[in-house]
């Protein structure tokens, strides 16, 4: 892909400055003070537990099974959960998280063994990466932040961490650390911006996931599926 570039920059951001009566302001300019900031009040105060209630009842209200476990149990909460959906083929990120969470044994072996297709995302593949994750019947990702407020999962993509993991698969399943659960996107928001003041590499692209895709037209009526996984299970891990 070449790269695009940009024309008549400065006379368009002129033009813009003459309509508003002033010159276009090159220097000293910063984020006001908002003297009211009312984001930081919504679920302010609410311990881990607190949040992990707020977020099964929105998981209720966006048609999201929500279950909870542990991280010894997670293998067969998770191998549960792939059944339900009517099992393979599988497609995860390749992500040391699997091991950490000890599921590699299940990715790479068990599953495996019982035939079940399990792919994980690989950068040398390229595009293969996309025609596997448009094959699988479901795609599994672990949580990077998680807002309690709206029961969405936030996702940092990365190398091994592609977008269509958990956009193209039929199904979806989002592993959960309870860790990763703060009140709402204005804390997600600050933490970006906290690491670009810092100079810090950040994801090339955040997704904000909210349950499976959904979908309306002009009369509402709702439609599921259409630009994106048709169900959607969020597994909480309660000790990590």
């Amino acid at each position: 892909m070449t790269g695009g570039s940009i024309q008549n920059q400065e006379t368009f951001l002129n033009k813009i400055a003459s309509q508003l009566g002033r010159e276009q302001r090159t220097e000293g300019v910063t984020l006001p003070e908002w003297k009211h900031q009312p984001q930081w009040d919504v679920l302010q105060g609410l311990s881990q537990d607190q949040l992990v209630d707020v977020l099964k009842e929105q998981c209720r209200r966006i048609q999201t099974q929500f279950v909870e476990t542990t991280s010894v149990d997670l293998v067969t909460v998770l191998k549960n959960v792939v059944k339900e959906f009517g099992g393979g083929p599988i497609i995860t990120w390749n992500d040391d998280r699997f091991t950490e969470f000890g599921l590699t044994h299940l990715l790479h072996e068990e599953w495996p063994s019982e035939d079940v297709d399990v792919s994980l995302w690989n950068p040398s593949l390229g595009k293969k990466n996309i025609e596997l994750a448009e094959q699988a019947n479901v795609g599994i990702t672990f949580s990077d932040k998680t807002l309690a407020e709206s029961g969405t999962v936030v996702l940092f993509s990365d190398t091994g961490k592609g977008r269509s993991v958990s956009l193209l698969p039929a199904t979806y399943i989002a592993i959960i650390p309870k860790s990763t659960i703060v009140p709402r996107i204005t804390q997600v928001s600050q933490e970006i911006h906290e690491n670009i003041n810092k100079g810090e590499e950040i994801a090339s692209c955040v997704n904000f996931i909210t349950g499976p895709s959904n979908s309306a037209d002009i009369e509402m009526n709702l439609v599921v599926g259409v630009h994106g996984p048709i169900k959607a299970t969020y597994i909480l891990v309660n000790d990590k």
